[in-house]
């Protein structure tokens, strides 16, 4: 078997696509695995953050598989890595895994991680062989949206702003990411919202400064698919008013996505972010999804307990 991995052709999104719904689908047992995640979008809409980062496997000329790797900064991720069930095992997603890692140390990434099934031994050892070392949980939550009176919330779109405003705004939201880990840079998932018409971020500024920010993902096409919003990455300023804040964020994103007539607001949190957690579920926030968070190295990077962020690496 001829194995070869390069990068993905904007051409072969589809061919990619189909296999990471194949894949999924049939790990879980889905009736139906090739409409696995329905109208939610994935892989394109990684690829066009940086093609130079999406990855796929080839064997004998046949595309097999395909990895996605994220940089945040100091932080990177990768996801999603599937390969075709017709070639599981066969430790494709282990030159998958290489490649990505490659392109760490090729950014200079200081923490990387991923989001895996909990329930299975099978990832948890290939992730493990690359040294990740599994910590908290993470939780996938939703809610269905409660705000009446959206108009009465006052937030910033970063789509409203002029390219001065944005400019401004993402060195505020760096700011803050780099308060909370030395250099952990969500710009990326900003702007990306922004060039695809995925959603928009909301800022929320205070008498400091930049007090939270959410880059929301919203409906069919995204990676929240039809009638959710879905907060891809959210931050709050560190200090003695970040669990108010991080309830006034919360607040926000629903207005926001009730003025874009969705009913669900979802986002991943990790369990390590204690505070966070608890305040979510007491918002009426239940899981969707339970993953792990994976660590290289094996330290918790920004995943403390009075940390405000929103993430779910997947």
């Amino acid at each position: 078997m001829n194995v070869s991995i390069r990068l993905l052709q904007k051409h072969e999104i589809s061919i990619a696509d189909s296999i990471f719904r194949l894949a999924f689908g049939t790990f879980v047992g889905s009736s139906k695995p090739a409409e696995f995640f329905g109208d939610r979008n994935y892989i394109e809409t990684r690829f066009n953050i940086d093609p130079r980062a999406a990855f796929v496997a080839e064997v004998d000329g046949r595309i097999v598989g395909s990895n996605i790797a994220a940089n945040w900064g100091s932080v990177g991720t990768f996801g999603p890595l599937t390969v075709h069930p017709d070639y599981w095992d066969r430790k494709i997603a282990q030159s998958l895994v290489e490649v990505a890692i490659a392109k760490f140390s090729e950014w200079g990434i200081r923490q990387a991680g991923l989001f895996t099934c909990p329930n299975s031994p099978k990832h948890q050892l290939l992730y493990h062989k690359f040294v990740f070392y599994p910590r908290f949980l993470t939780f996938v939550m939703g809610k269905f949206i409660e705000t009446d009176n959206p108009q009465d919330v006052e937030f910033v779109r970063y789509s409203a702003l002029d390219e001065n405003g944005r400019s401004r705004s993402l060195k505020d939201c760096y700011n803050l990411t780099d308060s909370i880990y030395p250099e952990l840079d969500a710009s990326r998932e900003i702007r990306s919202v922004y060039k695809q018409n995925l959603g928009d971020t909301i800022l929320f500024y205070d008498s400091i400064g930049l007090a939270a920010f959410a880059a929301c993902h919203c409906g069919a096409g995204s990676e929240a698919g039809a009638d959710r919003c879905y907060i891809k990455f959210a931050a709050v300023r560190p200090g003695t008013h970040a669990a108010d804040n991080f309830e006034r964020l919360l607040t926000r994103c629903e207005a926001y996505a009730k003025t874009q007539n969705l009913s669900r607001l979802v986002a991943g949190v990790n369990t390590s972010h204690a505070e966070a957690y608890t305040r979510m579920i007491s918002r009426g926030f239940r899981t969707e999804t339970t993953g792990v968070a994976m660590h290289k190295p094996n330290e918790p990077a920004y995943h403390i307990s009075d940390i405000f962020v929103l993430d779910d690496w997947r």
